[in-house]
């Protein structure tokens, strides 16, 4: 099964949009984990159960893993992910951005060593950085676009031909690069006019959304300018505010609880506005 087959699965049957990012911060982990030798998996483990059933993605970030030698943690959650949950699609958050044999190399890390549905990668070195990529023919290369940081209007608003950058790249991927159909873009929920406008321009291609939950992205406003004719298109992504949702001690919620009734709130209220 392709990426883009598998995401418009899970949409379907999660009657999702919401991706949950797996940033952990072991700062962050339940007291009781933060000595354990696999706190890394236990934590995302219980993270991933209490989420499922309202995820159309996981997104790993991959620095939050290899800053804490914590790669074969990052291995044990993706096969846990393609063994227990394989409807839903893996998408590894590393925003490679070299060519060659070097990108060839971070094509073979996320697909074959962690075995995921697609990548994050950037555009800057053009074609020859997203080209590698597409030689996997079911699996997904989503391109940074318009992110979702202040300072990414450095560059993203330069203009190249008459339209801002982030716009090029937009009609780039979705005209000369997607070969296989299987490419997405990032977009950030913080910047809802533009991600209106890159939705215009790339048609039903999937959009990766960061910038709802910590990063305070409007929901209504992300769904209404993203979501495409059938109210879907997104994978919506929220990562602290799941992860690390206050306990209810009134309630008796441990992390993993919290995270799966933040989770559902925020499913709800993405679908309220899908129309």
């Amino acid at each position: 099964m392709t990426f883009i087959n598998k995401l418009s699965a899970a949409w379907a049957t999660n009657n999702s949009l919401l991706c949950v990012g797996l940033d952990p911060d072991i700062g962050k982990l339940p007291s009781h984990l933060q000595q354990k030798s696999h706190a890394i998996f236990d934590f995302c483990k219980a993270i991933i159960d209490a989420t499922a059933d309202t995820a159309c993605a996981f997104k790993p970030q991959i620095a939050y893993f290899s800053a804490l030698r914590a790669e074969d943690q990052l291995e044990a959650i993706c096969e846990y992910l393609r063994t227990t949950y394989a409807h839903i699609p893996i998408v590894m958050d590393a925003k490679r951005g070299d060519i060659g044999a070097t990108a060839e190399q971070y094509a073979r890390e996320a697909f074959e060593r962690y075995g995921a549905d697609a990548v994050t990668v950037s555009p800057y070195m053009g074609f020859d950085s997203v080209a590698p990529y597409l030689e996997w023919k079911d699996r997904g290369a989503i391109v940074l676009c318009r992110t979702s940081n202040a300072g990414g209007s450095d560059l993203q608003f330069l203009t190249v031909d008459g339209v801002p950058l982030y716009q090029h790249v937009a009609r780039l991927v979705a005209e000369k690069w997607n070969t296989n159909g299987q490419c997405g873009l990032v977009v950030g929920a913080t910047y809802p006019q533009e991600l209106a406008q890159v939705r215009s321009i790339i048609g039903d291609m999937p959009l990766l959304v960061p910038g709802v939950g910590a990063q305070g992205g409007d929901v209504q406003a992300t769904v209404n300018a993203g979501k495409t004719a059938n109210g879907q298109g997104m994978m919506i992504n929220s990562s602290r505010a799941i992860l690390y949702a206050q306990p209810d001690q009134a309630a008796g919620e441990d992390f993993a609880q919290a995270a799966g009734r933040v989770a559902r709130e925020t499913r709800d209220a993405i679908n309220r506005f899908r129309g």
